[in-house]
């Protein structure tokens, strides 16, 4: 029991819902935040769709000192780091402070300062260029300024995997736990889209719709043409079962497992073997000690792309095709788009999941583009007791996590 890593709290900011309750309200509902983009003028481009965050308020979190000092993602990774660890319970003090850490997912990162800082470096000259930028053109400025706002002197890092980074910064983290480095990190992932990265992803038809047919995000779905862009923070507080219950916290679940894997690939396509996926989720199973059937829901990381969702569903398959008693399938990308960074997010909905005994549905499968046991566009209620969150990136990586009910 003493390295059991169980998590004690959550927080995020999304597309569907600021912090926990709102989020699982709308989740559960089948919400759906990708809307038509009005941050800025989309008519030159193919893509018109985003999963744009348009409520939150930073003011609400963070202090105006350091929020002063805070690109726009590092506001949303700290914002939820706050909501987790008060979910949780913790209060930071002088005598805790060294053993809290965060290790954090992050993709692209702050594009909008990033395009910002070049634009004055080459239009004005450097000594026009603001020091403000600098620090936040980083990857690791969201959980820099976290743990500044925060106050917690643990272990600080970030995990740059492409899309599967806060999938692999999960594991990271509950690695630390469980080897007794920390006693509590904060962990997951945070990434936002603004017009200089929408444009380029959108130049290279990375987005629907890659086809010329109608624009939307569809999972697992034969008609599917594409990701719609997502962007949000989620951040999930682990810590070890008996730290948890001596301090008396809520618990939503165990992470009992982990398994990472590669397969060759090109750098922005995934392998056409669907062996290297199946051997991450093999190697999370038997991390966990947990047999193929007795999953009871994926959350994969399908997210309507055309080889993203073959591959993956050609590994479940591999994994759970035609057995008895196979799993629910579902991904909620459908709703919160492609951030590239939303494992963080995924992992919190998983234990809401298994928690409340709902399974969230896909928005937008309607024709399954393999025989498995999907969750259409429409909730299951199940008492669900072990789930798998798949963490599937372009160049061949592949990161799957096993997560326990805990009763």
């Amino acid at each position: 029991m003493d390295r059991r890593v169980v998590i004690s709290g959550m927080g995020m900011v999304t597309p569907i819902g600021i912090g926990q309750k709102e989020f699982a309200t709308h989740l559960y509902a089948g919400r759906s935040g990708i809307q038509p983009i009005t941050a800025f003028d989309t008519a030159r481009f193919r893509s018109k769709l985003g999963a744009a965050i348009t409520d939150f308020n930073p003011k609400d979190f963070i202090s105006l000192k350091n929020r002063r000092r805070m690109d726009r993602l590092s506001q949303m990774a700290a914002a939820s780091a706050r909501m987790a660890l008060e979910d949780a319970g913790v209060t930071i003090t002088a005598a805790n402070r060294d053993r809290i850490g965060i290790l954090l997912g992050v993709t692209f990162g702050s594009t909008d300062v990033a395009a910002k800082f070049v634009g004055s470096l080459f239009t004005e000259g450097p000594q026009f260029v603001s020091p403000i930028l600098v620090p936040n053109t980083v990857m690791n400025a969201p959980a820099g300024h976290a743990a500044i706002e925060l106050g917690f002197r643990g272990i600080n890092s970030t995990v740059n995997h492409h899309e599967a980074s806060a999938e692999t910064a999960i594991a990271y983290a509950a690695a630390e736990i469980r080897a007794g480095r920390a006693d509590i990190m904060l962990t997951g992932g945070a990434d936002i889209f603004a017009e200089f990265f929408f444009e380029i992803m959108t130049h290279f038809r990375a987005m629907s719709p890659t086809d010329g047919k109608a624009e939307g995000a569809c999972p697992f779905d034969r008609d599917r043409n594409g990701p719609v862009l997502g962007e949000g923070a989620g951040i999930i507080c682990l810590e070890t079962l008996a730290h948890a219950r001596e301090r008396g916290a809520p618990i939503y679940g165990e992470i009992s497992g982990w398994g990472l894997s590669s397969a060759p690939a090109p750098p922005t396509d995934w392998p056409a073997d669907p062996q290297g996926p199946a051997l991450a989720m093999q190697r999370a199973l038997k991390g966990a000690g947990v047999s193929p059937e007795r999953v009871d829901y994926v959350s994969a990381s399908a997210n309507g792309g055309r080889n993203l969702d073959r591959l993956e569903a050609e590994a479940l398959e591999v994994l759970f095709g035609g057995k008895e008693g196979s799993p629910w399938i579902g991904s909620i990308k459908g709703a919160v788009g492609e951030s590239f960074s939303s494992g963080g997010i995924r992992a919190a909905a998983m234990a809401l999941s298994l928690r409340d005994g709902v399974i969230p549905p896909t928005l937008g499968l309607r024709n399954p583009l393999k025989p498995l046991r999907f969750v259409m566009d429409r909730r299951r209620e199940t008492r669900a007791g072990i789930g798998l969150v798949n963490g599937f990136s372009s160049g061949g990586t592949f990161v799957s996590l096993i997560m326990n009910r805990m009763d």
